[in-house]
Formats: structure tokens, sequence, C-alpha cells
């Protein structure tokens, strides 16, 4: 078997750390110039997965591909790539001219062809002034630069970052985000990266890996894993979610109708999955419910009585009581946001697509 037309391929790949599953027979695909982040919790096996791909650690079982050769047992040296890590790991003997031919010396580029390299890789990290500096001179933020110009700096197939980020403060983080973004599309770089950072995942990446368990919960856009998530766990995980257990009470073809104690009864689009009876838990994201005036029209609108407002900066956030039970959460724009204090009766709705039904805890344990 080879994958020609992918950058990376992995089937089955299966690791144990003792009695612990650390991956459990993964399929992934990375296509060439991809930006593919590996996102979960911890322990959720994305760091096994980067370091199995790195060739820093035996698979029990499965089997991986680079630009079409089978690597599983390939040695590190000869899998032609690049990592960046958290702690830069850059040799501080070294001055940053000499980090950045380290990995050029080792594929033997003769030395004319390696400062030309070395000056254009400083060149697009916008450090072309401390080439002669050793790395303890240089801050945090200029480290990690330096750490992705020594990745790509030999022009390798694919390029790991292992939470390259996760040591720096968040202004930082944000200007690197946009830092590294900017390199994958102005080299065409093949990355492959993993962040428990929910955002950082959201900002740079072309498709999101969210991984549970040493499995693959669901992999897909940004925009389909916010809005589209496939599982309990993957709408819990990502972002704001508002989550509410009810009952199937009819569907149509066209929509469902869904009874959700202490709100009402519910109109959403049907599940191939779902079918009537079993318990289900409905899906919003608390930007897609709106405070409605007597004169809006939605597919699905409620009164209920505003529990909380909490405003952070830019966001407003509403906590809407629906009776004892239930409760809904409204974000918006604090600019745009109504005016409305805590114990104000509001009427809110939201349309017949935002919303997504997921299988109950007691179904996906089953």
């Amino acid at each position: 078997m080879t994958q020609p037309e992918m950058k990376l391929a992995i089937r089955g790949l299966t690791k144990h750390y003792g009695s612990a599953m650390a991956l459990d027979h993964v399929d992934l695909d990375l296509a060439d110039g991809e930006f593919l982040t590996m996102l979960g919790p911890s322990g959720s096996g994305k760091s096994t997965l980067l370091w199995s791909v790195a060739g820093l650690n035996d698979s029990d079982a499965g089997k991986i591909w680079i630009d079409g050769r089978e690597a599983t047992s390939m040695p590190a040296s000869a899998r032609d790539i690049g990592m960046v890590f958290q702690n830069y790991a850059l040799f501080p003997h070294m001055t940053v001219a000499e980090n950045l031919s380290f990995p050029l010396e080792m594929r033997k580029v003769p030395a004319l062809e390696r400062a030309l390299a070395i000056q254009r890789a400083l060149e697009m990290v916008k450090l072309d002034h401390v080439g002669d500096r050793f790395c303890n001179q240089l801050s945090g933020g200029q480290q990690q630069r330096i750490a992705l110009a020594r990745a790509f700096v030999a022009g390798p197939s694919i390029v790991l970052m292992d939470e390259p980020l996760g040591a720096l403060d968040k202004k930082l983080r944000d200007h690197l985000q946009l830092e590294i973004k900017r390199l994958h599309e102005q080299l065409n770089m093949t990355v492959l990266y993993v962040t428990h950072d929910q955002e950082e995942a959201m900002v740079m990446s072309d498709r999101i890996c969210l991984m549970n368990q040493g499995r693959i919960e669901q992999i897909g856009t940004p925009e389909e894993l916010y809005f589209r998530p496939k599982s309990l766990f993957a709408a819990d995980f990502l972002g704001e979610s508002n989550l509410i257990a009810g009952k199937v009470k009819s569907e149509n073809g066209k929509w469902m109708t869904i009874d959700l104690p202490g709100i009402g009864v519910v109109k959403t689009l049907p599940s191939a999955l779902l079918r009537s009876g079993p318990d289900i838990v409905h899906f919003t994201r608390p930007e897609s419910i709106e405070i409605l005036t007597d004169e809006q029209r939605k597919d699905n609108a409620f009164r209920g009585l505003v529990d909380e407002v909490v405003v952070s900066g830019a966001i407003t956030k509403l906590f809407v009581r629906f009776g004892e039970a239930a409760k809904l959460q409204l974000s918006m724009l604090t600019s745009r946001s109504p005016r409305v204090r805590k114990g104000d009766a509001v009427r809110v709705g939201w349309d017949v697509d935002v919303g997504r039904l997921l299988a109950g805890r007691a179904l996906e344990a089953a």
C-alpha cells in the first residue's frame, strides 16, 4: 500500500504505555500544503501520534507513509521532517546562524547554499540581524522564531510542531500564531501541529483533528467542528455550548420536534443517527441564539427571565432561565447587546438550522 497523493498517511496506528492505550487504531491523512492541528485534552494521544510520525517512539501496530514511502520503521533522521518544540531545543553553545546551519550540514548541503538558505530563513522570520548572536541573548519570542526558521530551513517534507507557543505569554502567543500562519501560506509548508489551546487551533488550522482517549473523535474544518459537532464530547470540548437533554416527539422529513423540559417543543433538522424515542441532547452555540422583539419571527421562540448578565469586554453573556430547571446562554457583541438586567423578561429564539441533535451519554457509552 502506498499513498503518493498524500504527504502523510497513517493506518491503524496503535500504541500502549503499559496497560494504558495511548493510540487506538488511528487512521489519518495529511495533504500536501495542509495545516492540520491535533487538538484534545491531556492524555488524549495527540503528542504520542506526533512523536510516532517523527520516529521518536515505536508504535505497537499500524503503518506510516511519508511522501508515499513507508516510514514505519525508518529512523527519524531519514524521514525528512522538521520539528519545533515548546522549549525551543536550540543549541546554546552555537550562534543563531550555526543553529540554522546544523540541519543543512546533516544533509551535506554545500557551504554557499547553506549561507543563502540561512539568510533567507532569517529574513522570513524577520530576524536577519541576529545571525551572529547566541540564542541566550534573544528574547523568548525571538528564540521561538529561530526554532521555526531552523525547522523549515532545509525544506523538509513535513514540519511537526509540538505545542510550540505554550511557554509564551498571551500577547506574544497571539502574534506568533499569525506569524506561523503567514509562513505556512508563504512557503506552502505541510504542518502537523499539536496544541491544547482551542483558540489557537481555530485560528491557524485548515483542519482540526480532535482526539479523545487515543482515538480521533472528529476531524474537519474549524467551522465544521465548531458549528456541526458529531458527538457530545466534541460539542462540549470546543467553545461554549448549550446542551440540553430531551426526547424526540416527531419527525416529518423536513425537521424533528424535540421536547426540552422547561423550555418547550423545539424544531431542529433531522438526524440520520437519531430516530424517534431515545433520549438525545439538543446543541446550540450561545451566539446562535438572539434576543427577539415581539415582532421578530424565528423557528424556535420562547420566553424566559434573565438570570445573569456578564460583560467581559467586547462580549456580553446573558443567561436566561426557563422555569426552575432549564437555562440557555446567549453571547453577543457588547456594543450590540440589548440593555437588559437580571430579572427582566425576554423573548429568545433561533432558526431550525442552527441546532443539532447529539446522542446522549448513555447512547455514546453503548
